[in-house]
């Protein structure tokens, strides 16, 4: 049985394409944002929806013009890692989100995020 809805939260995306629609833009607000309510540009978005009746996720992925590969990398990296660690509170699954920050490290590691270790010789 659901409990009532107390409150309710409006999160705007606003997209501006070029005259190939390619993202130029991306903002967003929201009415709990502790920074304020005003537009916040960013420079890539990934949302995941996943429909109550057709048990089916939907996905954007958006990102602008502007954005570099080295960004892209980041932004990918800190996704990963959010999504292992969500993937563990929603499920308490520790054995498999382990397996998915393995794979997070090891995609840390191949794009530069995450420094080389250095090997001791001795």
């Amino acid at each position: 049985m659901s409990k009532p809805v107390v409150k309710k939260s409006l999160i705007e995306i606003e997209i501006g394409l070029n005259e190939d629609k390619m993202p130029e833009t991306i903002q967003w607000r929201s009415d709990d944002n502790p920074n304020g309510k005003d537009f916040t540009e960013c420079k890539a978005i990934s949302l995941a929806l996943f429909d109550k009746d057709y048990k089916d996720t939907l996905k954007i992925d958006l990102w602008t013009t502007e954005m570099q590969v080295i960004e892209m990398d980041r932004f990918m990296y800190q996704t990963l890692r959010s999504l292992a660690d969500t993937y563990f509170r929603a499920t308490n699954n520790q054995q498999l989100a382990n397996d998915m920050q393995l794979f997070v490290d090891y995609f840390g590691k191949q794009t530069g995020i995450i420094a080389p270790e250095t090997e001791n010789q001795a």
